[in-house]
């Protein structure tokens, strides 16, 4: 499979690299288009890929590159589902997939995948889930969203091994025969309406994780998620369900003990990483592991010694009795929603950056706890309207090393300073981790005067 053919990649991001690299190996004819000029594109991975035999069409973007002479267009996941490349390819009846897929179809047989999505929370569980599993069985790998190709690691699979992988749902959308042994979906809310175009189509290529599964995969649910449980009624898979409210669930929460079928597995007030939506994914991941009989003894050290993602609600610090949390991945009024939710404590929010018309009026019902508002970055007015409509203090800064300062003025003891932005960072920032390495700079360098 794979050999001998004619290939054309479009974007030469991180998975067009590694797909390349595979490709190469294989005789195949490989092209790499991208829409960045040569002095901007790594010129390190662009010199060892044109060294093995890849040739790259960059700058421009003529249609005419592309014909039906090609057998695979292999589309980077960031790119538009309706871009030109795409809509000639399929036209000219040339298969659409991406990197996962081609990883995919190139494994090992006999390798477990578990595959965990959703729309919050799947990096964490992600992450959860890969820890306990890689400490009952070492022949564990991570991939996928999470920030290592499915393609970079295929070398180093054997026969037997386990994957643990976080799929976005812009790689779902290219997906055609990727089947996973056990598939996780966190939860489902309105998000990527602009990839999408509408919330139904979201919801449809979500569910696409468990659309080749078979009576003898499993399919992880949240059985408090009505769009969870509406978009998987007709899959095939043996559905286990979590629940932070009902004891019908397979894992659930009663009294703050989590429980797999009735047995204790851990008191969720040991965990490090804080809220509900966290509990949610640990009992995720633990739903996982007992499908694999990993024993309870593995599961509770791990969780509760987990200490969180980088960026996701991340604990940086404590400085004159002020916890600090950097959750800068909170790009979208809903991830701050979730973070404002796990406190119960006093909070300094931060809040602001890119202007892309976020309505922070949904915050509204999870303000209670909020004392104070430091309002950042480019759409920064209208986070004061929206402090001053609520009657909380807000003060506006237009970079974040001034906002914090305020932070540490106004901050009680027994409080908590909140970097959950409900926005993206690129008024200011390359990434939004980058803003958020800023913060953790800013909590160090508090520690270090006290």
């Amino acid at each position: 499979m794979f050999e001998n053919k004619k290939i054309l990649i479009l974007g030469f991001a991180r998975s067009g690299y590694d797909a390349a690299k595979v490709l190469i190996k294989r005789k195949n004819d490989i092209l790499i288009v991208d829409s960045m000029d040569e002095e901007k594109i790594d010129q390190e991975k662009y010199e060892e890929l044109k060294k093995l035999g890849v040739k790259f069409h960059l700058g421009d973007q003529n249609i005419e590159v592309i014909d039906e002479t090609f057998d695979y267009l292999i589309k980077s996941p960031g790119g538009p589902i309706k871009h030109p490349y795409v809509l000639k390819a399929r036209e000219n009846h040339i298969e659409v997939i991406n990197e996962v897929e081609v990883a995919f179809r190139l494994l090992p047989k006999n390798v477990k995948i578990i595959a965990i999505t959703g729309t919050n929370g799947k990096t964490t569980t992600t992450s959860l889930t890969y820890e306990i599993v890689k400490k009952a069985y070492p022949n564990t790998f991570l991939a996928g969203n999470i920030g290592y190709p499915l393609c970079s690691i295929l070398e180093k699979v054997k026969a037997g091994d386990l994957i643990v992988m976080e799929v976005s749902c812009q790689q779902l959308e290219n997906l055609v025969t990727f089947k996973p042994d056990i598939a996780v979906m966190t939860n489902l809310f309105e998000a990527h309406i602009d990839f999408f175009e509408n919330y139904q189509n979201y919801k449809r290529v979500k569910a696409k994780i468990f659309r080749n599964q078979t009576e003898k995969d499993v399919a992880i649910l949240n059985l408090e998620n009505e769009d969870v449980l509406q978009e998987t009624k007709e899959i095939q898979s043996i559905k286990k369900y979590f629940s932070s409210k009902q004891e019908t669930a397979t894992t659930y929460l009663k009294e703050n003990i989590i429980y797999y079928k009735n047995e204790k597995i851990l008191n969720s007030k040991e965990m490090k990483i804080v809220g509900m939506h966290n509990i949610e994914n640990a009992m995720a991941a633990i739903s996982v592991a007992k499908e694999l009989n990993i024993k309870n003894d593995i599961i509770k050290d791990v969780i509760t010694n987990f200490k969180g993602v980088a960026h996701r609600l991340e604990y940086s610090g404590e400085v004159n009795h002020v916890k600090y949390f950097n959750d800068t991945e909170a790009t979208n009024v809903k991830c701050t929603e979730i973070a404002l939710k796990a406190f119960d404590e006093d909070i300094i929010l931060i809040l602001g950056g890119l202007e892309r018309g976020q309505n922070f009026y949904d915050l509204k019902p999870y303000m209670n706890h909020v004392k104070a508002i430091i309002g950042i970055g480019e759409c920064r007015e209208r986070v004061k309207e929206f402090g001053e409509t609520l009657k909380i203090e807000t003060y506006i800064y237009e970079y974040l090393k001034d906002g914090f300062k305020k932070c540490v003025e106004v901050a009680q003891p027994g409080s908590v300073v909140l970097l959950s932005p409900s926005s993206a960072s690129w008024d200011q920032y390359k990434e939004c981790e980058i803003r958020g390495d800023e913060f953790k700079k800013y909590v160090r360098e508090l520690e270090n005067k006290c």
